[in-house]
């Protein structure tokens, strides 16, 4: 074996691993990190015992009363987030909905249900009162309209914060706080870059939890 095929087994047995443990170590300080919003927002357990965003990478909407009105935003939602990330241990969707909407709301979820896996939904009814607490610990710049419904997806992250942009030429003061699901170009432009980065934080950070318990 000559000295330069000796040099490349050596690189490639101590240093290569050295670099990656000290990538690991510093890449989750220096990573792109999706901006904390708002911390601590409410658990969604507080409305219902059937979720929590604990542990969670959860994308929450607010159908509201008009079923019909936001039907066409979560089919958006479905094709361009729901459909690429599903398949994430801890990914989850939240919909919440106005109690006496049951119904019409499982009309829709046969309907998204025909061409999409739906083990991810989670479909939470609430009262008014409810949904507007929850939805104000968001602390957003938008309000929710007459029918307790909102165009915006949110993304809350695993310590129960919620997820967005602080520096968006779009958006006002620059804060994104939730995406727009009537545009499919800003769900693909944005939002789904925005959940990658997310996952991407969670998966460094668990791949640095391990080297650390190897070493």
């Amino acid at each position: 074996m000559s000295k330069k095929q000796k040099f490349i087994v050596l690189f490639a047995l101590f240093i290569v691993p050295l670099l990656f443990y000290i990538f690991l170590s510093l890449g989750i300080n220096n990573f792109a990190k999706l901006p904390v919003l708002t911390k601590n927002v409410t658990d969604i357990s507080a409305v219902s015992k059937k979720a929590t965003f604990d542990r969670k990478i959860s994308i929450v909407t607010f159908l509201g009363s008009d079923i019909q009105l936001a039907k066409g935003e979560l089919f958006n939602l479905t094709e361009k987030i729901y459909k690429p990330f599903y398949g994430f241990k801890d990914f989850q969707m939240i919909v919440i909905a106005l109690k006496g909407t049951e119904q019409k709301v499982e009309k829709l979820k046969k309907e998204i249900g025909a061409f999409t896996n739906m083990m991810k939904w989670n479909f939470i009814f609430a009262d008014e009162v409810e949904i507007k607490v929850l939805y104000e610990s968001f602390k957003t710049n938008q309000s929710l309209d007459s029918n307790v419904h909102t165009s915006k997806a949110f993304i809350i992250d695993k310590d129960v914060c919620l997820r967005g942009r602080n520096d968006d030429k779009d958006a006002a003061g620059g804060k994104l706080f939730g995406y727009n699901m009537k545009s499919v170009s800003e769900l693909n432009n944005k939002m789904k870059d925005d959940v990658k980065v997310v996952l991407a934080e969670y998966r460094l950070a668990l791949k640095k939890n391990n080297a650390d318990r190897e070493i």
